[in-house]
């Protein structure tokens, strides 16, 4: 594997009754925001705290989960800080797609059954842009955030260390 890159995210787990906070091995960092709202407990803790709906309630929110993020890295916990970030890049990704989208639908039509929990067009047409400028506001905050915590100089020391340790 080469130096810097993650393993594949595992999705066979048994993510009902594994908790990564005992089992930090069995994570995988992979690539965005995959395993974000499936990783637990980091899950429960961080997700009742991801708002975007307006900037107010946006800077609120990545507020809060910036200071969980600073939290995990204080306790040298890498699943914890590496969840926070993916909540943070997830609050940019979705409001980005309400800025641009108002209903949040980017395709015509339905996901094909073959291609469900698969990202992009499938052969659908994408809806013409519809902006919000409210939610592009609530996006450019995330979008602060998550850089931040990415440039996090502990994030970045720590995520070497698991990668070493966990995903060589």
């Amino acid at each position: 594997m080469k130096p810097g890159k993650s393993r594949a995210f595992n999705y066979d787990l048994d993510f009902r009754n594994t908790d990564f906070r005992k089992n930090p091995e069995l994570y995988r960092i992979g690539k965005g925001e995959q395993g974000v709202l499936l990783v637990e407990p980091y899950k429960s803790e961080i997700l009742p705290h991801w708002r975007f709906k307006t900037p107010e309630v946006a800077r609120e929110s990545s507020e809060h989960i910036y200071g969980l993020f600073l939290d995990y890295l204080r306790h040298n916990d890498f699943v914890g800080a590496d969840m926070a970030r993916k909540f943070l890049q997830m609050g940019y990704t979705r409001s980005r797609r309400y800025a641009n989208h108002r209903t949040g639908q980017k395709y015509r039509g339905p996901v094909p059954d073959d291609k469900k929990g698969q990202s992009g067009a499938h052969g659908r047409d994408q809806l013409p842009l519809d902006p919000d400028p409210v939610k592009a506001e609530s996006a450019r905050i995330f979008k602060a955030r998550w850089e931040e915590a990415k440039e996090n100089e502990t994030y970045k020391k720590l995520m070497t260390e698991f990668r070493a340790t966990y995903e060589s």
